[in-house]
Order: C-alpha cells, then structure tokens, then sequence
C-alpha cells in the first residue's frame, strides 16, 4: 500500500515564504503548525470546468476527499516554480501548461500550516492520474457549489474555490 514519507524533507518560511529552516513532512503534520509552503494548481478547461483530484484514502491529511487539481510540497532546496511543474507532471502527466499565480494564503488546520501558492490554467489536453491519486474528473462550477459544506471537498479547496472563480483572468496581450 501507498503512504506518504513522512521523512521528507520540506523548508520552514515565514508568511512571506523566506525559509526559516526545515523540517521533515511528519514533524510538519503533527500539530506543530511549522509553517511549510506548498503549491496549488486548479485546471480548468476551455468550457470553465474544474479538474478536481481524487484524495486516496492512504493519504494523512483529508483521505477520500475531492481537493485542488494538483497540490504538493515545496521540496527543501527547490523553487515554487520547479516545485509546480513537478507536481503538476507526478500527479496528472501535464508538461506543457501556461500558470498563471493567483495569490498565496496561509492555511491552518489542527494538523498543520501551509503556505499556500495558489495558480490555475486553462488546458485540454489529456490528463492522466497518477497512483498518487483516486483517480479525477471535470466538475461544473455549479457542481462543485452544490457540494459545498457537505464534506465532499477538503477544507482548504473550499477556503479557496471561490475566490479562483471570481478572480479575473489576466490579460496575456500587452
């Protein structure tokens, strides 16, 4: 069975992302609330609907739950810009993709602290899942607002959603 590695190394920044120090992904997910930076991608498609991920129900935070298109750690040592085009490439086998950097927040649970980089894209290519995941599929925003509350979503998906969907797009004309 899958797990996450718990001896990850990921870097400690303040709420402007500057690294502190490190920390191991267990150390940073057992209610010390070190705050550790992490990367969100929300893949829409030309007819504005949301690719949505599939939680495993291995995973230690929020498993079975429907989250983020891709989210992921920030390695120790590794850029925001790196971390999310490997992210993006593991969990759905996107290489080729326009983000676009929408804004970061820090989120808290009563498990952890995350510096959160949110981005979003357009893309119609073809996605693949990886076994990172439980599979995934295009929800309608509509969908998605229904399902709101019920706890079908993580809670940081829903801290965020609608904040992505209101946001104007950003002009790529000069």
């Amino acid at each position: 069975m899958n797990q996450d590695n718990n001896q990850e190394m990921l870097p400690l920044v303040d709420d402007q992302g500057n690294i502190t120090g490190a920390a191991t992904r267990g150390e940073c997910h057992n209610g010390s609330k070190m705050l550790h930076p992490v990367i969100h991608l929300h893949v829409f498609n030309s007819k504005g609907e949301l690719y949505l991920q599939k939680r495993p129900q291995w995973k230690d935070i929020q498993p079975g739950k429907w989250d983020t298109s891709v989210g992921g750690h920030i390695d120790l040592g590794e850029s925001i810009e790196v971390a999310l085009k490997r992210e993006v490439n593991e969990e759905l086998g996107i290489t080729d993709f326009t983000p676009e950097l929408l804004m970061h927040y820090v989120f808290e649970s009563t498990r952890e602290k995350e510096l959160v980089f949110v981005y979003r894209t357009v893309y119609d290519g073809e996605i693949h899942p990886s076994d990172e995941l439980d599979g995934g599929r295009f929800w309608t925003i509509a969908e998605i607002r229904e399902n709101i509350g019920k706890s079908v979503f993580t809670p940081n998906f829903e801290g965020e959603i609608e904040k992505v969907i209101t946001q104007p797009t950003q002009s790529s004309t000069p």
